[in-house]
């Protein structure tokens, strides 16, 4: 895969799970980039160990230091973040870009710089570029709208909710203790709760969740009193929550 993929879609919708499984297919390692507001080019790919370098220089003796000051920043000193542990493991990895809508236009720009030619360049120690690239998938929860520049770069998809049916399925494969009624019911219920427009909607995740706690309780559907009582571990917003206590289990 030489162009990266970008998947958008609400919150809970799976994108993420999309990075781990395809590397689990490619049996390559799954290195993961999480997003957040305030991160920058060093987090996202070097830094140096300062607290080595201090220790190493001070094995040294006075004269030395200036001397050889260019070993302080060796190889060895150097902490691989994310974006350069994959460009140097190349095909061996997949790399997950995991919600860049979290952070600034300023990262955005580094990164699509960064994807543009698989290359980064350490002042220290010359540019570092993937003989091969790493596959590349990039989330986005559309907080914000990412720039067209990469965009133009990526292959994009749209992840929505997945169907009944199809949840159902999903249910039932990552919680074989539930039953295929219980299952069922709470795809069918979690299904209503998206309808409602929430805050934060129940993702798939969440869908499990609630799936595996009621089948703890031994209920037999989402419609009961222990619906109601385990309602929070489909949703985690107290606002939601009453909205759909008052939807959902008002008769």
């Amino acid at each position: 895969m030489r162009r990266p993929l970008l998947l958008e879609g609400e919150a809970g919708v799976g994108k993420t799970e999309v990075g781990k499984t395809l590397a689990r297919l490619l049996g390559a390692e799954l290195i993961r980039l999480q997003c957040y507001e305030g991160i920058d080019s060093a987090q996202a790919l070097y830094e140096w160990d300062y607290a080595r370098q201090l220790l190493y220089a001070r094995a040294l003796q006075a004269g030395e230091v200036r001397e050889r000051v260019s070993e302080l920043y060796g190889p060895e000193f150097l902490l691989e973040r994310p974006l350069l542990r994959a460009l140097r493991a190349g095909p061996g990895a997949v790399l997950l870009i995991d919600e860049l809508d979290r952070a600034d236009d300023e990262f955005e720009a580094f990164l699509l710089e960064v994807l543009s030619d698989f290359s980064v360049t350490v002042p220290e120690l010359g540019t570092i570029a993937a003989a091969e690239p790493p596959a590349v998938v990039v989330t986005s929860n559309r907080t914000r709208e990412l720039h067209d520049a990469l965009k133009r770069r990526c292959l994009y998809h749209w992840i929505d909710f997945p169907s009944l049916e199809r949840e159902v399925a999903i249910v039932r494969l990552r919680a074989p203790e539930v039953s295929e009624a219980l299952a069922r019911s709470v795809a069918g219920a979690v299904e209503r709760l998206r309808a409602l427009e929430l805050m934060k909607p129940p993702g798939v995740a969440e869908a499990i969740d609630w799936a595996r706690a009621l089948a703890l309780l031994g209920a037999d559907d989402a419609d009961g009193a222990a619906a109601r009582d385990t309602l929070g571990w489909a949703l985690k917003n107290h606002e939601d929550l009453r909205r759909a206590e008052a939807e959902l289990f008002s008769g």
